[in-house]
């Protein structure tokens, strides 16, 4: 691929981890909400007589607020990679409170649980986990006891003192599953993290290689013209003066050498920008998996260089527009003969349709697809997907050739 290519290559990736961490933000988020919602709506139905006092009501929006405000930027900074401890703290202060101030409804125990839940896997070592699990249930089950509708000297029986640690248990039982699968979620986040890292540095390397590969094949082109005229010009240098003619000599054969070097970097270059078809393919489905796009590719049949050339530049633009301009998940590329023509087909269940730019490269894709005699088509599939269609009929002699060579029709 080239380097555009690569480049669309990483914003997509770039894309996909930003929505990817949009999506976590909000499901964490929205969970937390949804648990605060529940216990307040049972607050709102248990004073619809109007007898909750004002100042409890403040009480309690306040410590709402600057709950789910730590709670917010815990998760912001968790992933962005980084743990804020202030407001771990901060956030374990405001779901306690809230648990002291509104003792009406045992819901509002679930606060400091799920905010345990949340926070201890940020932690990250075992003993700080296992010590907020039994922390926040030694919190939460005098508050549990206290809403129950048991009173106080009840608990005070000798014969019931088995309900404090049965409270006790279950408690921590529950924040210590809620935190598993917080932990879980947790890390499918980093795994998505390490599978981005590991992305970029795939394409990093193929970027490095392909230099190096370049810079080695630009030494072994240049290295030995370069010394010779090196050599040529100081001793024409030398020559000048005492014999002017063997200095013209020698820079005759500077002048040749230089030609002759010029020739060979002009035909690697040539050689750079004529692409061949089974490289690019395997490039593309390289470039095209690293992106998310599971991509089905084929061997292609034996077929003229030129009409290869082509059909590798048209692989090479319909890959770039599948990662610039859709949201695909799914690639096929198909290459076969139909009669006295050869026929690709590049199909994604992408639904957008490409624009602007990418028209732009498609217009320079149909050019080269009509001076071997071909036709392009691109639009939608019917099937929300897109399809790149080209034709190109084959030389007569080519044709037979392949006919009776037995290359599939």
């Amino acid at each position: 691929m080239g380097v555009a290519t690569t480049a669309e290559l990483e914003e997509r990736a770039a894309r996909e981890f930003e929505k990817f961490r949009r999506l976590t933000y909000r499901m964490f988020l929205l969970s937390m909400v949804t648990l605060v919602v529940t216990p307040g709506m049972a607050l709102v139905q248990r004073y619809d007589d109007g007898s909750l006092h004002l100042s409890v009501l403040i009480a309690a929006v306040t410590g709402l607020g600057a709950f789910l405000w730590c709670y917010m930027r815990m998760l912001r900074g968790w992933l962005h990679g980084r743990v804020d401890r202030q407001s771990i703290a901060f956030g374990g202060v405001a779901a306690g409170a809230l648990s002291v101030m509104i003792l009406s409804h045992g819901l509002w125990t679930l606060v400091p649980i799920f905010w345990a839940a949340t926070a201890a896997p940020l932690l990250r070592t075992r003993r700080w986990t296992t010590l907020v699990i039994l922390g926040t249930a030694a919190w939460c089950t005098p508050f549990i006891l206290a809403v129950s509708d048991r009173p106080l000297r009840w608990y005070a029986d000798p014969a019931h003192w088995y309900v404090i640690p049965l409270a006790f248990g279950i408690l921590a039982v529950s924040c210590a599953v809620v935190v598993f699968i917080n932990r879980y979620q947790m890390r499918m986040w980093d795994l998505h993290q390490e599978a981005h890292a590991s992305r970029q540095a795939q394409a990093r390397l193929a970027v490095t290689e392909e230099r190096l590969r370049f810079s080695r094949d630009l030494h072994d082109l240049l290295g030995h013209s370069l010394s010779l005229i090196a050599v040529k010009s100081e001793l024409a240098m030398r020559m000048a003066e005492a014999d002017p003619a063997r200095a013209r000599a020698e820079m005759a054969d500077v002048r040749t050498a230089a030609r002759g070097a010029l020739r060979e970097v002009r035909a690697a270059v040539r050689g750079y920008r004529a692409v061949e078809l089974d490289a690019e393919l395997a490039g593309v489905r390289a470039v095209l998996e690293a992106a998310g796009v599971r991509c089905e590719t084929a061997p292609p049949p034996d077929l003229p260089p030129e009409i290869r050339s082509v059909l590798a530049w048209v692989i090479r633009e319909g890959a770039t527009n599948v990662i610039k301009h859709s949201e695909a998940r799914h690639c096929r590329i198909s290459l076969a003969l139909y009669g006295e023509s050869v026929v690709l087909e590049m199909s994604n269940d992408g639904v957008r349709s490409p624009r602007g730019d990418a028209g732009s490269g498609l217009t320079g894709l149909t050019e080269r697809v009509r001076v071997v005699g071909g036709e392009l088509t691109a639009g939608r599939d019917g099937r929300d997907g897109f399809l790149l269609r080209v034709v190109i009929p084959l030389p007569a002699e080519d044709a037979v050739e392949l006919a009776e060579s037995g290359s599939p029709v």
